[in-house]
């Protein structure tokens, strides 16, 4: 049984259409991606070791909540492939700065961590990141491919 669910193949991201809008329920631990109003694909993700709660401060292993934007784009990542999320926001950098905090930042959607793509789909089994999204090495590559920068997130709770 556990190897059907690690070698059941999923259905692709069309290659044809552009992803203009990307939303993601941490409580359903699922990532939306649409074009222009149509839901294109909807993902089963990873997140970080405490995801309950927007994310406060550097090191506390929440995955932020809100408005965000993807900024940049890393093909040579520590965790396979990466896009960049904009946390922190000027909301989160005050919160931080108000009670003497350092926000953090490098918040992701990525990959595995390099060698360990083996893992597969079982990474989905817990949340594991220090407060990213994590995808399969196959999936962060279809988004990597669709997803330009200056696309918005919405990460809600």
């Amino acid at each position: 049984m556990l190897m059907c669910y690690y070698v059941w193949p999923e259905v692709s991201l069309p290659k044809d259409r552009p992803v203009d809008k990307l939303i993601v329920y941490k409580s359903r631990r699922e990532l939306l991606v649409y074009s222009k109003g149509e839901l294109l694909k909807v993902y089963t993700i990873s997140l970080g070791g405490y995801p309950l709660g927007h994310k406060h401060y550097e090191g506390d292993k929440r995955t932020p909540e809100g408005r965000y934007t993807i900024f940049a784009k890393n093909p040579n990542s520590g965790y396979h492939k990466n896009l960049g999320i904009s946390y922190p926001n000027a909301l989160d950098r005050d919160y931080a700065r108000k009670n003497k905090l350092s926000p953090g930042g490098d918040v992701k959607l990525h990959g595995l961590r390099n060698g360990t793509g083996w893992i597969g789909k079982f990474h989905r089994w817990m949340d594991w990141t220090a407060g990213c999204i994590a995808l399969t090495n196959g999936e962060i590559d279809e988004l990597y491919n669709a997803v330009v920068v200056g696309t918005p997130i919405w990460i809600y709770p």
